[in-house]
């Protein structure tokens, strides 16, 4: 919450008011600016008009820097969307916990924590949600909300449960029955205690039933079992994408086409196909991705367009090699019959994911300032030396003097986040001092 001062600052500013109403009416570009100013012009556009976020960026490294960064900017939940490198056609699944950090951000969108009203109340969160992922999450990877949807079981305290369809609901879901849970993916049963570790959660649930009615429901602690703090509703999801495919599939009639011998054998006993994902264009006629679990109301912004762009076009060319091997080793195997139309692509070009993407408001975000190219937000030098707090106080009092007085109000408010941004960079700031000061 170091920044969510600022922000705020920026969102109620003459600047910020004009950027909101232009943003209403077409995309805005905004360059000249490193990622710091970038994430504060941006969350304050996106919390004063109350909206979720999603940034977009190259990579994972990127990604990560913006998460961070985010976490301080008044923001009630920062979420990291991974995403793998790998070809969608490897006949290995990614690693579980890459899948259970996706399974986390979807679980939070459905359970509507992206919007504003989902905040408790008297939080001093400025925003609910924002979200950060590379450009790869642009790309068909998903299944469809409508079918994803049903593979979610919501759990509410004072609901009755049966323990038996309890149990039936777990098995679907993919989760394994031990007897202490210890890991994401398990669950177990001591009469009328049911501990549950959801993959779309950072610790395991406990629930206590008296009788039908589920009596208590808390979070605790897996390393020595005690509870910890009271929820009030707990949503399940399936613990990989694997179960919704093979379902899709079965409805088909293409599954056991798909099957060799090995692998029926295995789907037989555990449920599972490794590698089933490459076949989720098979399975629905358009696999989602993540924008199609967004809100409609949701803010993007496109970190670094050109980077985003060469990058994805590398990781395209590299992916459609794989695609027509895979399509070949298929073809070649007489144990799968592939349909007449082959196997779905699931990859595209960057460009159609930006089509996409203009169904939402859109920020261009650029470091490198262009003339004629959007708002050039380039920083000045600050005549200020680290520790000089006094002095920076002064400094940024005289912006807001002239900022209140000048015609010109969208150049003058530029230069007043761009000190005050520039500052924060040059050194830690002392935030008491400054609020005092100001």
């Amino acid at each position: 919450m170091a920044f969510s001062s600022i922000t705020r600052a920026i969102s109620r500013s003459g600047l910020g008011q004009e950027l909101v109403t232009k943003l209403e009416k077409q995309s805005l570009k905004l360059s000249g600016a490193p990622r710091l100013p970038k994430g504060l012009v941006t969350s304050a556009l996106a919390q004063a008009q109350k909206r979720p976020l999603l940034i977009v960026t190259a990579t994972l490294e990127e990604a990560g820097r913006w998460a961070a960064q985010l976490e301080a900017m008044g923001w009630g939940t920062v979420a990291f969307y991974p995403t793998s490198e790998s070809s969608p056609y490897d006949v290995f699944d990614p690693e579980s916990e890459l899948i259970w950090g996706q399974l986390q951000v979807l679980s939070d969108l459905i359970n509507g924590k992206a919007q504003v009203d989902s905040l408790p109340p008297g939080s001093k969160h400025l925003g609910a949600m924002a979200i950060v992922a590379t450009e790869r999450a642009l790309q068909p990877h998903l299944p469809p909300l409508e079918a994803f949807r049903p593979y979610c079981l919501e759990i509410n305290l004072g609901m009755e449960l049966n323990l038996k369809e309890l149990a039936r609901s777990l098995a679907k879901l993919g989760y394994e029955k031990v007897s202490t849970v210890e890991t994401e993916g398990q669950w177990s049963q001591r009469g009328d205690i049911i501990d549950v570790f959801p993959v779309a959660a950072e610790l395991p649930v406990r629930l206590e039933l008296f009788g039908d009615e589920l009596e208590r429901l808390r979070e605790f602690d897996p390393a020595n079992q005690r509870s910890l703090d009271k929820i009030e509703t707990l949503l399940l999801t399936t613990t990989d994408y694997g179960p919704v495919i093979s379902e899709a599939l079965q409805e088909k009639g293409l599954l056991e086409g798909l099957l060799t011998e090995e692998t029926q054998e295995t789907f037989e006993a555990t449920n599972k196909i490794e590698g089933i994902r490459r076949f989720i264009g098979l399975a629905f006629d358009q696999p989602a991705t993540l924008l199609d679990y967004l809100p409609e109301n949701t803010l993007v912004a496109i970190d670094e367009p050109e980077q985003c762009l060469a990058h994805a076009t590398r990781w395209l060319e590299n992916v459609e090699e794989r695609w027509e091997e895979s399509q070949e080793a298929l073809q070649a195997n007489e144990d799968i019959q592939l349909p007449k139309s082959g196997l779905p692509k699931l990859h595209r070009p960057f460009a159609e994911a930006l089509e996409e993407i203009d169904l939402f408001q859109r920020i261009d975000l650029s470091e490198i300032a262009e003339e004629g190219e959007g708002l050039n937000l380039a920083s000045r030098p600050v005549p200020t030396l680290p520790h000089q707090f006094g002095k920076l106080a002064d400094i940024i009092q005289e912006e807001r003097a002239q900022a209140r007085q000048s015609e010109d109000q969208r150049s003058t408010m530029t230069n007043f986040i761009i000190v005050i941004t520039g500052a924060l960079q040059g050194f830690i700031v002392d935030k008491n001092f400054l609020y005092d000061k100001l």
